[in-house]
C-alpha cells in the first residue's frame, strides 16, 4: 500500500440494481485469473484461487438450494477459518444481508445483535462450545432455520457441498444489494449495528486496482481481527481482490506472531497499541526475522509515540498508523513512519485523508475550525456507512449532509496532518474553571517516561471540580517511579492543570474483546476500590 491511495473521483458509477453488478462475480473472475496462486492459509490448509472460487460456488449453491434468496438476513456465528471469506462472499453473491455474531460476546448481547439485524436464518461452526451457544441462541430468539459447518450439528452441514465437483456460476443466483452489518458499542456501550452497502466492497476492488496498477506486489497478509469486524474484512478482501495470501492466526501469543511473520513471510497485518506494544516488548522481537514486512499497520487506538518510537527500532520504518471506524472503515494513513527531526510531532499524527476521504474539524455547532483549533472530526468519502441499521433517530444524528460526525475530538495541522486528542466522550472537565483536558496528551506524557510501559487516564468524580484526572499506569519490571515523579513529568511537559489528582500503578490495562483499553472498566475499578489509588500528592 502506497501513501498516495486511489484516486476514485472519477470512478465509473456502478448500477446496484444489475444483478451482474454484483460485485462477487467480479471477485470471481478475478479469482479464475490467480488460478493456482496461493489465497488463503489457516494452519494446515492452504487454498488456492481456484479452490476459494469452488468453495464460493459450492456454498452458494448450496445456500440457494435450502431456498436462501436476495434479501434474506443470515447471521453467522462462525469462529475465524479458511471457509470464512468464501461462506461470506456466497451469501452476497446470493444477495444476502450478513451479520457476523462476536463469538466472543455474552449470549445476551449475541441474542440482541440476531434480534436487531432481523435475522431469518443462522449459521454457525461445529464445536461444543458453538453447539451451546446455538442452544442457547434459539432458546432466547425462537425456532430459526439453522445450517452449520461441519458434522453433527443442528441443520444441513454446509460443508458436504465441498465434496463434489464445484457447480458453474449461475448468474440466475446473483442478488443486486448484498448488504453486511457490523456491531458496534461504541463508547457508551448501545449495541449499533453499522450497515454497509455494495459500495464499500466497490471501493475495495478499486483500491485494490490501484495498487497493481501502481506494481505495489500483492500482500502476504497476517490478521488476527475476527470477519465480524469492518477491520477484518477489510484487508481480508483487499487482499484477495489484488491476489495476495491471506494469513489467519489463532490467538495473540507473540511468540507465534512473530514466527509466523518470519516462517511465511509475511509483508503486512495489523496490530491494536496494546497488542504492538506487547509484541515489542517479547524477548523474541530481538530475534526473529521480520525483514519481509512492508506493512505492520497500527490502530483501533491512539498509540503512545514513545512505544512507537520502540517499535520503529525493532522493526524499522515499516510502522503504518491507520484511522479509521466501524463506520468509516479508513480516514487517514500514515506509512513508513520514521523518527523525522523536522517534524518529531508526527508520531503523534494519525496521517492524511485515506483515497478520497475528506476530514473537517468542526466546532459544537457544526462550523468549520482554522487549522490547529480542536473541535469533532468530521469525515466524508466513498466508505462511510449507510446508516445505522434500524435506528433512524442516531442515523440522522451521526450522518450530517454526508458527513460522518466521528465523536472523535482532534485537530488539522498546515500540512493537513490530523491529530485526534481523544474521544469526544472521553473529555475531563476539571478546575474551578470548567476548562476541558483530554486523556490522550496526558497519556502521551506518562508513556514518555522511560519506566512506564503504558498508561490510561480518565475523569472521576470530583466534589471541588466536578471531575478530577486519574491515570493508571503500567511500570517496566524494577522501576523505581513514583506517581509524585509523573505528576511532576506532566506539569513540565503540559501544565498543573493536565496532571493527574490520582494514579494507580497496575500490572496491565484491562483490554475489551478487540485489544482496546476498556476505559469503563477502570472507571468501575475506580467506584468500587478507592483503596489502592496512591493520591500523587502523597506518594
Amino acid at each position: 500500500m502506497t501513501d498516495q491511495p486511489a484516486p476514485v473521483d472519477d470512478a465509473a458509477p456502478v448500477d446496484d440494481a444489475a444483478p451482474v453488478a454484483n460485485y462477487v462475480i467480479r471477485a470471481l473472475q478475478l479469482f479464475a485469473d490467480y488460478g493456482d496462486q496461493e489465497a488463503i492459509v489457516a494452519g494446515d490448509l492452504r487454498l488456492s484461487y481456484r479452490d476459494v472460487r469452488n468453495v464460493t460456488l459450492s456454498l452458494a449453491a448450496a445456500l440457494h438450494g435450502h431456498g436462501i434468496r436476495a434479501g434474506t438476513a443470515v447471521a453467522m456465528l462462525v469462529n475465524d477459518r479458511a471457509e470464512s471469506a468464501p461462506l461470506h462472499l456466497a451469501l452476497h453473491l446470493l444477495g444476502c444481508r450478513t451479520v457476523w455474531i462476536a463469538t466472543y460476546a455474552p449470549v445476551r448481547d449475541q441474542a440482541d445483535f440476531f434480534r436487531l439485524a432481523e435475522a431469518e436464518v443462522l449459521i454457525y461452526s461445529v464445536s461444543p462450545r458453538r453447539e451451546e451457544l446455538a442452544a442457547e441462541l434459539v432458546r432466547r430468539v425462537g425456532p430459526i432455520p439453522m445450517f452449520c459447518l461441519g458434522q453433527g450439528g443442528r441443520g444441513p452441514d454446509l460443508l458436504t457441498a465441498l465434496t463434489g465437483p464445484p457447480p458453474e456460476l449461475d448468474l440466475a443466483w446473483a442478488g443486486p444489494s448484498p448488504e453486511s452489518l457490523f456491531y458496534t458499542g461504541g463508547t457508551t456501550g448501545q449495541p449499533k449495528l453499522v450497515h454497509h452497502g455494495q459500495a464499500f466492497y466497490n471501493m475495495l476492488h478499486m483500491i485494490a486496482a490501484y495498487y497493481l496498477s501502481v506494481n505495489e506486489p500483492p500482500m502476504r497478509f497476517l490478521v488476527g481481527v475476527s470477519f465480524t469486524h469492518v477491520a477484518g474484512q477489510m484487508p481480508a478482501f483487499l487482499t484477495l481482490f489484488e491476489g495476495g495470501t491471506l494469513f489467519l492466526l489463532e490467538g495473540d501469543d507473540p511468540a507465534d506472531f512473530l514466527g509466523m511473520i518470519e516462517r511465511e513471510r509475511i509483508t503486512s497485518t495489523f496490530l491494536t497499541p496494546a497488542l504492538l506494544y506487547q509484541v515489542v516488548d517479547h524477548p523474541a522481537a530481538k530475534l526473529a526475522d521480520t525483514a519481509s514486512l512492508r506493512y505492520l499497520n497500527v490502530g483501533g487506538s491512539a498509540a503512545s509515540p514513545a512505544r512507537l518510537a520502540q517499535a520503529i527500532e525493532v522493526f524499522g520504518p515499516v510502522l503504518r498508523l491507520v484511522y479509521g471506524s466501524s463506520e468509516a472503515p479508513l480516514i487517514t494513513d500514515l506509512p513508513f513512519l520514521d523518527h523525522d527531526p523536522d517534524h518529531p510531532e508526527r508520531l503523534s499524527s494519525c496521517g492524511r485523508p485515506f483515497a478520497d476521504s475528506r476530514i473537517e474539524i468542526r466546532d459544537a455547532d457544526g462550523a468549520p475550525v482554522p487549522a490547529g483549533e480542536t473541535g469533532e472530526v468530521w469525515v466524508a468519502g466513498t466508505l462511510l456507512m449507510n446508516d445505522y441499521w434500524q435506528q433512524p433517530e442516531l442515523t440522522s444524528q451521526t450522518l450530517v449532509d454526508g458527513w460522518l460526525r466521528t465523536g472523535d475530538a482532534g485537530y488539522l495541522d498546515a500540512d493537513g496532518y490530523l491529530f485526534l486528542v481523544g474521544r469526544l466522550t472521553d473529555m475531563i472537565i476539571t478546575s474551578l474553571g470548567a476548562a476541558n483536558v483530554y486523556a490522550r496528551p496526558i497519556e502521551d506524557v506518562l508513556a514518555s517516561h522511560p519506566e512506564v510501559k503504558t498508561a490510561a487516564v480518565i475523569g472521576v468524580p470530583d466534589e471541588a471540580y466536578g471531575e478530577a484526572i486519574c491515570a493508571f499506569v503500567v511500570r517496566v519490571p524494577g522501576a523505581t517511579v513514583t506517581a509524585a515523579d509523573l505528576r511532576a513529568l506532566a506539569e513540565v511537559e503540559l501544565n498543573e492543570l493536565y496532571a493527574p489528582r490520582d494514579i494507580e500503578f497496575v500490572d496491565e490495562l484491562p483490554l475489551t474483546p478487540v485489544a482496546k483499553v476498556d476505559k469503563n472498566a477502570l472507571r468501575q475499578r475506580h467506584r468500587e476500590s478507592r483503596g489502592p489509588v496512591v493520591p500523587a500528592e502523597h506518594a
